[in-house]
């Protein structure tokens, strides 16, 4: 018996080695034209990728889109162009750890240390005198409430709202309910780093197809793009210190949440009602009961946790009927 388990083990070791230097997948035709219709700027000696388009002409118009985790900015793909007809300006990011962004390790990431780069973008395109809309979904929209919590203080280097569309971000702590593989990643410091090191695409597809909706289920390429994204600069890797991400809305939860009841700023919620991470009823009844200034599109019922993906006409339409009426 003694003798089996070590050719069991002779076998398996190798094949873990194997397995943990797999590389990274080749960038899709569609993400490497994504990638190569942007850019890259430093902030704090660190490499973050964004894109920027042109668009309408006659207006000044500025939007800036903030994605979640943990995908990065080609969530904006599908309604990009549609935007750039609209907006004299669509900007977007990823945020660093995230997509095309460099992802440093060891690094402590956080929500402020996102608000920066932000910050740093808009400074770097010259907008941190112009107003600003924002789009903002999941991960995002927690950084969009600490950007127009700075707003409010008035501090140097803020971002100037206009508007803030939110949609489907955990905003409460008390409504959000974190993935399984979420909370033990962000919350054990020892299965951590094997976790995010066995991480594999099965395990990846799984877990994101059980945030969308069963009829708006990504394709097997967008899947495989999400992927990508994930492993690009060993991204897989610095997931566990991203998430704590889940704990700082929890400890921050009076700073963020308060600026978002009090805010004068044109507010609105397109929100997914199947989504399983910010489930219906309870996540948009505490946000109306909250934020009574906002307006909110509830989309169909089969629409889950990514609507900009799952319905984009839908989202336009919800997000350009919020923009008209202020």
């Amino acid at each position: 018996m003694r003798e089996w388990w070590i050719h069991v083990g002779l076998i398996c070791i190798p094949l873990v080695a194997v397995y943990l230097n797999i590389p990274p997948p080749q960038l899709s035709p569609a993400l490497q034209k994504w990638h190569s219709a942007g850019d890259f700027f430093q902030f704090r000696g660190r490499e973050v990728f964004y894109r920027e388009s042109y668009g309408a002409l006659g207006t000044s118009d500025v939007v800036v889109l903030l994605h979640g985790f943990p995908t990065s900015s080609y969530d904006w793909n599908k309604i990009w162009e549609p935007l750039t007809q609209r907006f004299h300006r669509v900007i977007a990011l990823d945020f660093l750890g995230f997509g095309f962004s460099e992802k440093p390790r060891p690094h402590r990431y956080s929500i402020f240390e996102q608000a920066s780069v932000v910050e740093a973008l808009a400074a770097h395109l010259g907008l941190i005198n112009q107003r600003v809309n924002v789009i903002s979904h999941d991960y995002g929209d927690t950084v969009a409430l600490e950007l127009l919590y700075r707003n409010h203080q008035n501090r140097s280097g803020h971002l100037t709202f206009n508007s803030l569309c939110l949609s489907n971000g955990g905003l409460f702590p008390e409504t959000h309910h974190p993935r399984l593989l979420q909370t033990v990643l962000k919350d054990s410091s020892f299965l951590a780093p094997v976790l995010t090191r066995l991480t594999n695409y099965i395990i990846f597809q799984k877990g994101i197809g059980d945030v969308f909706g069963p009829y708006t289920q990504p394709t097997d390429a967008e899947f495989w793009d999400m992927w990508t994204g994930l492993r690009y600069n060993d991204g897989n890797l610095v997931m566990d210190s991203i998430l704590q991400y889940i704990n700082q809305r929890l400890k921050h939860r009076d700073r963020w949440v308060g600026v978002l009841t009090s805010t004068i700023v044109p507010l609105h919620m397109i929100y997914g009602p199947l989504d399983p991470v910010n489930p219906h009823p309870q996540f948009i009844r505490l946000y109306q009961q909250l934020v009574q200034r906002s307006t909110v599109t509830v989309l169909d019922e089969h629409i889950s946790h990514y609507p900009q993906l799952e319905d984009p006409t839908g989202f336009l339409n919800a997000y350009f009927n919020f923009i008209h009426s202020f």
